[in-house]
């Protein structure tokens, strides 16, 4: 065994290279941070795991360059997501069909490993992000100053060494070294339900009523679903299929090809017309952190949460984790704020992922019923409310918890607006042609939205104010839709302040309210006080 005597440095070292921690090797890389991201995995896993995501998913990834509406490893079919019982009657639908806020589509599907397989490529030709495999970390110590990491690679020779970073982040996963190292347990919510889950690769066309369904039958609940595109261009769909385990089956008599494919012939699908990808059994469980951040360390992803899959938002909230903690990271690099502003990231995300995990739940518990009565009641019950409903149900009204947003606004913390634009001869959305970051949009005719010290002090974190307005008006952001005109008026507002993650901080309808709510923004980010910033 060898070992490094001297400990490499960087800015933030990342432990876990999944999809999470990708993102923020991304995020963190292309604010010109030194980043190592480490794996215990000597390659990565080349399964499918994660299969879908929403319209706040698809709008992080374009500002990273990968656009869900073009991409070849994404798919997205605009339909409802159905629910039926075993005789077929409709019990609910769940909007998957309409779009955000923002524009993008609420549902996209994908096979993780060729979407990781994109973020790794990106994070690759980043010059301050190195990526390692075959890495486990074994301790993780932290002072004032900075963490150590140290870890053993296993190639060449079971080498051990030291990493000294600024910060750390912890996305490794459901047994999360990085989480054990801090001493943190989740609080379990004892949801607790064992699924047979299936991913086939069709050789043929395979077509249903709608791409995505639910069959609550207590014989056996069943969850049909894409699994993004084939696995060469012009091939037919992945799909995927979730079996509920009933009692007394193990994963042996479960994960057997024959009674894998025993499960799925009533779908009309068989060896002659499909490739088995992999038959997994999981145990669908709830969990969640009660603190995400320990002095310079923060967990995201499954290292911080875990929620069923009923709703389709596990990696998507590992991914919003770590968009609303890489701005905040990059502001304590920079020397802008204390280490302490990161409990904002816990209070934020836990709140935010508490809503889709109960949302989650619920969907479970209605899905999970094997018992003829309590299913028969349930029918007869959501059959009657679906009668009544003004069309399917919405699945994304979740907020943040208390933090860098103006918690008596009822449009922050929230999604913000992205609207097709025309920006110094370019078009197109709003991020792609003026960009990402702490934006204030305002409409014409409203002079200087912010005094001299405020102004300076939001300059000092990056941000920059725009007027939007249509074709005519002077404005520097032309409002080629009139989507933000629309969503101004709409909301009685004149003022918009986007963060970096895409969420709104606050609105004002006048420059007294405007201040109002940025002194409140910024003060719970961290800074010190917009006069004590405005000098350089």
């Amino acid at each position: 065994m060898t070992a490094t005597q001297t400990p490499e440095h960087c800015d933030v070292a990342i432990v876990g290279l999944g999809p999470v921690g990708l993102f923020a090797a991304i995020l963190l890389g292309r604010r010109g941070h030194r980043v190592i991201a480490l794996d215990r995995f000597a390659t990565p896993y080349p399964r499918p795991r994660a299969v879908t995501f929403d319209h706040e998913i698809a709008r992080l990834l374009n500002s990273i360059g990968v656009n869900a509406d073009s991409d070849t490893a994404i798919d997205y079919y605009d339909a409802i997501y159905r629910w039926r019982n075993a005789a077929g009657d409709v019990l609910m639908d769940v909007d998957w069909a309409s779009r955000g806020v923002d524009g993008w589509r609420n549902r996209y599907w994908f096979s993780q490993p060729v979407l990781e397989e994109r973020l790794r490529q990106i994070a690759e030709s980043l010059p301050g992000v190195e990526l390692r495999q075959g890495h486990r970390v074994e301790s993780v110590d932290q002072d004032e100053s900075g963490v150590t990491l140290r870890y053993r690679a296993s190639a060449p020779d079971d080498e051990a060494g030291t990493i000294r970073a600024a910060m750390a982040i912890g996305s490794d996963g459901a047994n999360s070294t990085v989480r054990e190292q801090l001493g943190l347990a989740m609080t379990d919510l004892k949801f607790h339900y064992d699924w047979l889950v299936v991913d086939i690769l069709p050789t043929e066309e395979l077509a249903y009523e709608l791409p995505h369904f639910q069959i609550c039958d207590p014989v056996r609940p069943t969850t049909v679903v894409p699994g993004g595109p084939g696995r060469t261009p012009g091939a037919p769909p992945r799909r995927r299929w979730e079996f509920m385990a009933l009692p007394g089956e193990t994963a042996a008599e479960l994960e057997d090809p024959a009674k894998v494919w025993e499960l799925l012939a009533p779908f009309g699908v068989t060896p002659a017309n499909a490739e088995l990808e992999r038959a997994v059994f999981w145990r669908f469980q709830a969990k969640y952190l009660e603190q995400w951040n320990v002095g310079r360390v923060a967990l995201a992803g499954d290292a911080a949460h875990l929620m069923p899959p009923f709703a389709g938002e596990g990696m998507c909230a590992g991914l919003r984790d770590v968009a609303n903690l890489c701005w905040r990271i990059d502001l304590v690099l920079r020397d802008l704020v204390p280490v302490t502003s990161l409990d904002g990231y816990t209070s934020e995300r836990k709140t935010n992922v508490q809503w889709y995990i109960d949302f989650a739940i619920m969907m479970g518990r209605t899905i999970c019923v094997t018992d003829p009565q309590e299913a028969m009641e349930r029918d007869q019950r959501m059959t009657a409310e679906h009668l009544t409903q003004d069309g399917p149900i919405h699945a994304h009204l979740a907020t943040l918890g208390p933090g860098a947003w103006v918690a008596d606004d009822p449009h922050a913390g929230r999604p913000a607006i992205e609207g097709r634009v025309a920006y110094r001869g370019r078009f197109g959305r709003f991020d792609d042609v003026a960009g990402a970051g702490w934006n204030l949009l305002s409409t014409v005719n409203q002079g200087d939205p912010l005094e001299a010290d405020q102004r300076a002090a939001f300059e000092r974190i990056g941000g920059r104010t725009f007027t939007v307005g249509p074709p005519g008006s002077g404005a520097e952001v032309i409002d080629i839709e009139g989507r933000y005109a629309d969503w101004f008026a709409e909301n009685g507002v004149r003022h918009l302040l986007v963060r970096p993650d895409f969420c709104v901080a606050a609105t004002a309808a006048d420059r007294t309210g405007l201040r109002d709510g940025m002194e409140q923004v910024l003060g719970a980010v961290g800074l010190a006080g917009t006069d004590a910033l405005a000098a350089p």
